[in-house]
């Protein structure tokens, strides 16, 4: 898999921006992806060093609208550690 198919997207929420200023991201990766497949990726994409990474399996969500039901999609949930002399990942700088 290339760095781009295991990257999907980042997560911009309250929580993942307070992490941002600890050096740790949030991103959605490939349901597929392994934690060093995925670091692999981080790595190559923003160009900094990664020190651990930690995954999370979201389960789909029901959700109704009127009579109808269904759930969400589930998906992966990488959470990325950077080593402390690092630098910082440039998308997340002008979030906080």
């Amino acid at each position: 898999m290339a760095a781009q198919d295991i990257i999907i997207r980042p997560i911009i929420t309250e929580k993942s921006m307070i992490g941002a200023t600890e050096k740790k991201y949030t991103f959605e990766v490939a349901k597929k992806a392994n934690k060093i497949e995925i670091a692999k990726a981080v790595e190559e994409i923003f160009g900094v060093k990664v020190s651990k990474v930690n995954t999370i399996n979201v389960r789909g969500r029901l959700r109704r609208q009127g009579r109808n039901q269904g759930y969400t999609r589930s998906w992966k949930k990488a959470y990325v550690t950077l080593t402390q002399d690092s630098k910082n990942i440039e998308f997340f700088e002008g979030m906080m």
